[in-house]
């Protein structure tokens, strides 16, 4: 029951940032929120590394609802495991590099977003 919650909160907040990617892909100054808010509009090459984050946040999604038994699986279930802790220490260090970034909108909004989805994979993990 935890298990599937989790996911389903993970690969909610997951389909979200995503939408956020596109958004940023598309040229809306959302810029702030990601990368070290250095830009509020992504150059061309910023796009780049969003539109590669958009094929991680869906896969993680994917494997977050795989982990917690609401999809069909498209790996053996230890495969998923070890992806979802992987995933977990990834949001786990993206959390702290998100406490450190001096923009305030990535340090306030994606920080607790990121610990979250950190939370969500070891869970995950943890109870498949």
């Amino acid at each position: 029951m935890i298990s599937t919650v989790c996911s389903i909160i993970g690969a909610v907040l997951l389909l979200a940032v995503a939408i956020m990617e596109v958004l940023l892909i598309i040229g809306l100054p959302l810029g702030e929120f990601t990368m070290g808010g250095r830009h509020k509009v992504l150059p061309p090459m910023y796009r780049i590394f969003a539109a590669s984050s958009i094929i991680l946040q869906l896969f993680g999604a994917a494997m977050l609802l795989q982990g917690g038994g609401l999809m069909n699986m498209w790996f053996a279930g230890k495969v998923i495991k070890i992806i979802c802790f992987v995933f977990a220490g990834f949001f786990a260090v993206n959390t702290i590099m998100n406490i450190i970034s001096p923009s305030k909108k990535e340090k306030y909004v994606m920080t607790p977003l990121a610990a979250i989805e950190a939370c969500c994979f070891a869970v995950t993990a943890f109870l498949m």
